[in-house]
């Protein structure tokens, strides 16, 4: 085993790590090819990273941070100065998100990350098989310490609070075009249990109307039934229907979660979304990281130390 990959014992909170390598493949939903891909545990401060490995003539390794996201069309893309990319990769970070797995190298041989079954309830399945293994090392955290927010003239806004602990977010979609949709909210403290059991089970969606135009742009050619909901005028076309009644809204919520964790570490406020989706977010993080009076970057065990002394004071 790596000399720097052991299990923890002096921190309540510390950086996470895969306890063995897992792979999986599956359909890349935007290009349409099989996809290959290895989740591979890491040493300490790797963050998440992903390694093209059919990618042989020039840099192939590309952090899955903020600063990195090239393209916000219909998912995340990331890439490197080397002109690199990896896309869709929102629904794999969500899950390293809600388990809190912080240092990962994912070998994947596409521009695409496998979709599954549309949502992160595979990817769920792949840490668990994986197993977590604590890592001798404090986990940090961005904390929020004042209101930071985007919106884009059009009624879509996000925006990101000071809050005394974890991450909570919430969010609104108000689809008028569609009573299969129509308004829908959604507030949510994240934790891996809540992760597992009330947001990774949401599928992406899409309009069938909307199909022929994704698919001249180059985008969802590996689109089907199997790995998304369709909707058509007023209705779901999936055979079996909707996994919740709010599957929609949820699954928004899934992303942004997927989208955050582009900071290279979990956040300490709360996240509010409001029509938006991919570019909203990562413009918001670039706001923030611009912004150095928005945020500081703390210890969690000296943070929570910090707030059971406040709390006994004030007792």
């Amino acid at each position: 085993m790596n000399a720097e990959i052991k299990m923890m014992t002096s921190y309540k909170y510390c950086e996470k790590t895969l306890q063995n390598a897992i792979p999986c493949s599956g359909i890349g939903l935007h290009g349409g090819k099989k996809v290959n891909m290895t989740l591979h545990p890491a040493p300490i401060g790797t963050g998440v990273v992903f390694r093209r490995v059919d990618v042989t003539d020039r840099d192939n390794l590309i952090p899955a941070t903020y600063d990195r996201v090239v393209d916000t069309r219909m998912c995340s893309c990331v890439g490197n100065e080397a002109g690199v990319t990896v896309s869709t990769i929102e629904h794999l970070m969500g899950a390293l998100h809600g388990f809190g797995i912080t240092n990962v190298i994912i070998d994947v041989d596409s521009p695409e990350v496998p979709v599954l079954d549309g949502s992160a309830m595979g990817y769920v399945t792949l840490i668990e098989c994986a197993g977590i293994l604590e890592q001798d090392a404090p986990l940090k955290a961005i904390k929020i310490l004042k209101d930071v927010s985007f919106a884009d003239g059009k009624g879509a806004e996000v925006c990101l609070y000071p809050a005394d602990e974890g991450l909570s977010l919430d969010f609104m979609i108000d689809f008028k075009q569609s009573r299969a949709i129509g308004r829908q909210e959604y507030s949510i403290r994240l934790t891996p249990r809540t992760f597992k059991d009330a947001i990774a089970y949401a599928r992406t969606f899409g309009f069938a109307q909307e199909v022929e135009m994704m698919r001249s742009m180059g985008l969802a050619k590996g689109g089907s039934l199997d790995n998304a909901i369709v909707v058509d005028g007023d209705q779901v076309v999936n055979p079996e229907g909707l996994r919740s009644d709010n599957e929609f809204v949820v699954h928004k919520t899934l992303d942004a979660v997927g989208d955050l964790y582009q900071l290279g570490m979990p956040i300490i406020g709360h996240f509010s979304g409001v029509k938006s989706g991919h570019m909203h977010t990562n413009t918001l993080l670039r706001q923030l990281m611009a912004d150095e009076s928005a945020y500081e970057i703390v210890t969690l065990d000296a943070y929570e130390a910090s707030l059971l002394t406040a709390s006994r004071r004030s007792a």
